[in-house]
């Protein structure tokens, strides 16, 4: 059984880092894509960034680039996403996806995910 587990949030002030992990088990993690979404109070889950599955090759939403990072390894079956700059507009509840299909490049798209984490809040005070 495949299972996500996020770890890493907190409080943090505008302008401050965190860094994301997400744990994987349950699967050969390293054929895998996975990505990285958000959802705020309110609002839809949206695309936050995502990782191939050899490679290192990432991509990342409009509003985080430049200051999020995705990294992942494949020895620890982790996934991390490196957060500086942070923004109030970041706070949310943010979530590890793994992508349904092998050898992925990982998807922007909800859809492409079949395996969740069960979430980790983020918040930023300004």
């Amino acid at each position: 059984q495949v299972q996500l587990v996020e770890s890493g949030g907190g409080l943090v002030q505008a302008g401050g880092s965190l860094r994301l992990s997400c744990t994987a088990s349950g699967l050969t993690f390293s054929r895998y894509g996975m990505g990285w979404f958000r959802q705020a109070p309110g609002k839809e889950r949206e695309f936050v960034g995502r990782i191939s599955w050899s490679r290192g090759l990432t991509d990342y939403a409009d509003s985080v680039k430049g200051r999020f990072t995705i990294s992942r390894d494949n020895v620890k079956n982790t996934m991390y996403l490196q957060m500086d700059s942070l923004k109030p507009e970041d706070t949310a509840v943010y979530y590890c996806a793994r992508e349904s299909r092998v050898f992925g490049l990982g998807s922007r798209s909800n859809n492409a995910y079949d395996s969740w984490g069960q979430g980790t809040q983020v918040t930023v005070s300004s």
